[in-house]
């Protein structure tokens, strides 16, 4: 279950990247009709466009709080961290990383996991698309053949209720703006690749 203390060290890491008024931000917005249809469009853009490779959730994450950013207003954070179901770690292993060492190329080669908060919502993007692939964790495309089925794009929730999915978000890092624009950089090169000349 995540619990006030995790939100807490959340906000504190949304601090410490982005300064206290950010951190603040994130832990009031409230997610409205017109934000979750933003998310929406955004996400089928990016998986229409976006190429099935393994290990991609943080170019794909990093691509989608990019065009969030232009489209809501919205606290949007990319955080970088462990991706646990039922209790065990499907990527990431729980252990404290050099996010800025980690970061700092625009293709990391790193077993951990990134997600998109919007405020204190989960918005994962990667998700779905690791389970449905055939180098997907067993483990994770069991889980969510159960309990999502199949042919879904994106997981939206608010970061309290993930547990009730049976997943578990472990933030660790909290890219800076820097990051993500070099990492939408590494996004932008895996597209233009898989484009047929």
């Amino acid at each position: 279950m995540s619990t006030p203390r995790d939100i807490a060290e959340l906000g504190k890491r949304v601090a410490a990247q982005h300064g206290w008024p950010a951190a603040k931000a994130f832990k009031a917005y409230e997610m409205n009709e017109a934000d979750r249809a933003a998310l929406s469009q955004c996400a089928l853009e990016i998986l229409k466009v976006f190429p099935p490779v393994p290990g991609a959730s943080a170019l794909m994450s990093a691509a989608l709080a990019v065009a969030l950013e232009r489209r809501i207003d919205a606290p949007i954070h990319l955080v970088a961290g462990t991706l646990s179901v039922a209790g065990e770690p499907v990527f990431g292993n729980r252990e404290p990383f050099d996010g800025a060492q980690v970061f700092a190329t625009p293709q990391p080669d790193w077993d951990g996991h990134v997600w998109v908060m919007v405020g204190p919502y989960v918005a994962d993007i990667a998700i779905f698309r690791a389970a449905y692939s055939a180098q997907g964790p067993a483990r994770l495309s069991k889980h969510v053949d159960l309990t999502f089925g199949p042919n879904k794009g994106l997981y939206v929730d608010h970061w309290k209720k993930t547990p009730q999915q049976g997943l578990r978000y472990e933030p660790h890092y909290v890219l800076s703006a820097e990051e993500v624009t070099r990492l939408m950089g590494g996004a932008f090169h895996v597209i233009k690749q898989a484009q047929p000349d």
